[in-house]
């Protein structure tokens, strides 16, 4: 199943409220997410197997903006049940351009997100009426992704929707995706949160070396900057703010992983990076067309 949706519409909190753990990062900045995310849900009824994709945009400035948006549209005819997400009670542009991409049969639901902002509760209703009217007739959820109201709901809204077959993952998995690409995940979320408004996006985090010692992992990880002038920018005073990416990213990492974790990183750049087709396959990112 795919989590489609524009940009900050709250996809990766979603994800991470259904499965019950954090494997998709989140931030306040829109398109943190530049690649799919698996997440995996078992209930005594139903495997459900969702892909967390990148914001959705017409804008495609770069390599890497290509293959995000491509991600997505790959997604739609990949999978079993589309997810859209929106916004109550926006509906733009870039939301009307994703409904017209949705692949015709396919089956749809459609979750409004972020109810718990919704302080006209008034306004809700002539929302769904006019998603169900564009929609062609789909299920439309409420949700709150930030508290869990309508989650229920919504996972009874998809699952007979569902093909019949042999369950993909164990019962405990929660994701497909590998430590070491998580690791990379986590470093690149806290310096979303840390840095500025502009300087994530000619940003990257490419896992050199990931080891396992025992229960101990020792991960050394280069941060990815576009410009010599960004380097000082994620390293701080005295190297305080690369201490505290460090830090916060390692402490989330040995929660997730369940063991002890040496994290080591610095920062390196590599002008135009992300219009670079071969940095981007060495950092793991799909070739850009």
């Amino acid at each position: 199943m795919a989590i489609v949706g524009r940009p900050n519409v709250g996809k990766s909190t979603l994800l991470n409220r259904l499965v019950g753990q954090k494997i998709s990062i989140t931030s306040r900045k829109p398109q943190t997410t530049r690649q799919r995310i698996t997440g995996i849900l078992t209930r005594e009824d139903a495997q459900l197997v969702f892909l967390d994709t990148p914001g959705f945009q017409t804008r495609h400035r770069t390599a890497l903006h290509r293959l995000m948006s491509r991600s997505v549209t790959r997604s739609l005819h990949e999978v079993d049940v589309v997810l859209l997400v929106l916004e109550a009670p926006k509906l733009d542009d870039r939301d009307a351009a994703l409904l017209r991409l949705l692949p015709a049969g396919k089956p749809l639901v459609v979750a409004v997100n972020k109810i718990d902002r919704l302080r006209d509760k008034t306004r809700l209703l002539p929302f769904i009426r006019q998603l169900h009217d564009r929609s062609g007739g789909a299920a439309i959820v409420p949700v709150s992704a930030q508290t869990g109201s309508g989650l229920d709901d919504l996972l009874n809204a998809v699952v007979p929707l569902l093909p019949v077959a042999l369950r993909l993952f164990d019962e405990d998995d929660i994701t497909s995706l590998s430590e070491r690409f998580l690791a990379a995940e986590l470093i690149r979320e806290k310096l979303f949160r840390l840095l500025g408004d502009e300087l994530p996006y000619a940003m990257a985090v490419n896992i050199e070396r990931f080891e396992h010692h025992g229960t101990l992992r020792r991960i050394y990880a280069e941060i990815v900057v576009d410009r010599n002038s960004h380097k000082p920018m994620v390293i701080g005073k005295n190297g305080e703010k690369l201490k505290t990416v460090a830090s916060r990213a390692r402490a989330d990492m040995e929660a997730l992983f369940g063991g002890k974790v040496f994290l080591e990183v610095w920062v390196k750049v590599r002008k135009g990076w992300a219009d670079d087709e071969r940095t981007l396959r060495r950092m793991g990112y799909e070739a850009a067309g």
